[in-house]
């Protein structure tokens, strides 16, 4: 007993120095923002397929996206596939997304846990809108053409328990973009890491996503119909890769009530780093209260939400809703519909 007692105060001592670590990486981080000149924003613009920046899940964006250490569910393909083998349930979800300035995305997802240890999953996402005019300069609101602009990602992702503590995910991807006659497209790696510190409930989680090659337009440009110029070569781009780190704890649970909080520190390759947290309140894990919050935003800083479970024959249903205001592009609504199984 006396041996058992010693090897839980060192576990403790342990994990309370990942703690602080963490509290101390995240405090310099958002005292650096406020001290040191935003030199990320020279990066922006320098991206190609940025419809991989939009969070996937109504859940994970009613919480400012603070979802790296809490995802365990099928969205966890999109912020880090280490969670994937968390919930230890089969599940399907559909996802839509009314997004800015009359865009749609919409996204499918299937988890299988073969077994406890081992998940695997597939996913698919679309990003669409409507036929634009063609305009030109003697024509401002359209020649009688019309082009087309969509995006596509499709992946399979696995997931392994390494330990009753941590696990690790891989996620491959294929992404294609269209626009009028001209498309890109590529692969894509998205890895992940989840640990469990053995402190309560907190646990740490990292993730990098988005990593792969330049990508280049392919196709012809023509850019003088009356003498033929024609554009055939381009710029390359690299895409929009993005480093996360975060952790998440139960900071409130008595009887029928949780409180969870989470905090995560994104570093992108095209943009300024940020900060994000969230918090997501639980009664009997039949309904949800969700809210995050996104600093050195000048536009989405805050982000609401909420949902409700209902088990029916055996499945256990979710229904997700995340509403996020911004200031001069009106809002976004998401709505995330899920089945456990």
């Amino acid at each position: 007993m006396k041996r058992a007692n010693t090897y839980f105060n060192k576990s403790a001592g342990v994990s309370k120095k990942y703690i602080l670590l963490i509290a101390a990486f995240f405090a310099l981080q958002v005292n650096a923002q406020g001290l040191l000149p935003r030199l990320g924003e020279q990066r922006a613009g320098t991206a190609a397929v940025t419809f991989l920046k939009i969070g996937i899940g109504a859940r994970a964006n009613a919480m400012g996206g603070a979802y790296v250490a809490m995802a365990n569910d099928a969205s966890a393909m999109y912020w880090n596939p280490a969670g994937l083998v968390q919930s230890g349930k089969n599940e399907l979800a559909v996802s839509h997304l009314d997004w800015l300035v009359d865009v749609d995305y919409e996204y499918l997802g299937y988890v299988h846990q073969i077994t406890p240890n081992l998940g695997v999953g597939a996913f698919a996402g679309y990003l669409h809108f409507d036929d634009m005019p063609v305009t030109t300069e003697y024509h401002p609101y359209g020649n009688g053409e019309y082009f087309s602009y969509s995006d596509l990602v499709a992946g399979i992702t696995g997931s392994l328990k390494m330990t009753d503590r941590f696990s690790f995910g891989v996620t491959v991807k294929y992404v294609r973009e269209e626009l009028a006659d001209l498309a890109m497209d590529g692969v894509m790696l998205d890895l992940g890491t989840y640990y469990w510190t053995g402190y309560r409930s907190l646990r740490i989680a990292a993730a990098m996503r988005n990593f792969g090659n330049d990508l280049r337009p392919e196709g012809t440009y023509e850019r003088r119909k009356t003498s033929g110029t024609t554009t055939t070569n381009f710029q390359s781009f690299s895409p929009p890769t993005l480093f996360t780190l975060g952790a998440a704890m139960d900071v409130y649970e008595k009887k029928s009530h949780l409180l969870t909080a989470s905090v995560q520190m994104n570093h992108p390759m095209d943009d300024q780093e940020n900060f994000v947290m969230g918090g997501e309140y639980r009664y009997r894990r039949l309904f949800f209260l969700r809210g995050g919050y996104r600093a050195s935003m000048d536009e989405n800083q805050w982000t609401f939400g909420g949902g409700a479970c209902f088990l029916l024959k055996g499945v256990r249903m979710k229904i997700d809703y995340a509403y996020a205001d911004y200031t001069h592009l009106t809002m976004t609504q998401q709505f995330t519909f899920g089945f456990e199984f």
